[in-house]
C-alpha cells in the first residue's frame, strides 16, 4: 500500500537479478478405484497426469494474470512430478519453477501445483466427486537477498 492506502505493485527495480527457484506441493485424495483408473489410463477424458502436467506448466506462465500485483516473470523452466500412492488413494504433486530475475517464483510454483490438482479433479469428477485437494504449500525457495528457505 502507498501512503494514501492505495494498492501498488512492489517496485523490484533496485533488486539484484539472481537465479530464483521454488518448489511447491499439493495432493489429490480420491477413491482407490479412481486412482487405478488414472494409473491405468482409463479415464474417458484422456491421460489425466499428462494433461495435469501441461495445465500446471501453462498456469505457472499465467500466474501474473490471476494473482493481483504478482510480477510477470520470464520463466526458465517449470516442471511437475506426480507420485501415486495406491495404498492411500492419493496423488502427490510437486511443482518446480525457475527464473533469473529480481523477484521470486514461489507463486508460479504454487499456481502450477494448484492447477495440476484442479485438472486432476476436473478430469475425474464424473467418477469421483468426493475427491479432496489438499496440502498446497511452498516446499522450498532459493535466490535473492533472503536466500534459501525450506519447509
Amino acid at each position: 500500500m502507498d501512503k494514501k492506502g492505495r494498492v501498488k505493485m512492489v517496485d523490484v527495480s533496485e533488486k539484484k537479478s539472481t537465479l530464483r527457484e521454488a518448489a511447491a506441493s499439493g495432493a489429490v485424495i480420491m477413491n482407490k478405484e479412481t486412482l487405478k483408473l488414472i494409473t491405468d489410463k482409463k479415464i474417458t477424458k484422456g491421460d489425466v497426469l499428462e494433461t495435469a502436467r501441461l495445465a500446471g506448466i501453462m498456469a505457472a506462465k499465467k500466474a501474473c494474470d490471476i494473482i493481483p500485483l504478482c510480477h510477470q516473470l520470464n520463466l526458465l523452466s517449470v516442471g511437475i512430478e506426480f507420485k501415486a500412492d495406491k495404498r492411500k488413494g492419493r496423488i502427490d504433486i510437486e511443482a518446480k519453477a525457475k527464473c533469473k530475475g529480481e523477484t521470486g517464483v514461489e507463486m508460479e510454483a504454487l499456481v502450477a501445483a494448484s492447477v495440476a490438482a484442479l485438472t486432476i479433479y476436473d478430469m475425474c469428477k464424473a467418477v469421483d466427486r468426493g475427491m479432496v485437494i489438499s496440502d498446497i504449500m511452498l516446499l522450498k525457495k532459493s535466490g535473492g537477498k533472503s536466500g534459501t528457505w525450506e519447509r
